[in-house]
């Protein structure tokens, strides 16, 4: 089993970014909204959607993996009228950043996350296949 926890990141307390078992199956802890410093650059829905999946591939690099190997995603949003309204901005972040991938997924309005600030937490697992 290999950690994967980006060298420029802050430490995380308590979890790992990901975690990689034998089958090269990637399991990314909650991703949120905020930048490799834990800190928020916004309080807007979209771009903490959109630093989140930039997030997530961050992890997914370290295991050598990219968006193209998303096989399950799970979304925790604190608002869903908030996504609801920008549902098309949120489109344009994920295929920005994810690409035209569009693994199993699915998403679960919560009361609040965590951090007070997040908007949006995704979990997701990655495989990379034998013959990558």
């Amino acid at each position: 089993m290999k950690i994967l926890n980006p060298e420029n990141w802050a430490a995380p307390k308590g979890y790992s970014n990901g975690v990689m078992a034998q089958g090269q199956v990637i399991y990314v802890a909650g991703q949120i909204g905020w930048d490799e410093n834990c800190q928020f650059q916004s309080d807007d829905f979209v771009a903490q959607v959109r630093q989140t999946l930039l997030n997530t591939c961050a992890v997914l690099a370290e295991a050598g993996a990219g968006p193209q190997h998303l096989t399950r995603m799970t979304w925790y949003i604190t608002d869903k009228q908030e996504y609801l309204s920008a549902l098309r901005e949120v489109g344009a972040a994920y295929r920005e950043v994810i690409g035209k991938n569009f693994p199993a997924m699915a998403m679960v309005q919560v009361v609040a996350l965590m951090e007070d600030r997040a908007k949006v937490e995704i979990e997701s697992t990655a495989v990379i296949p034998a013959d990558d």
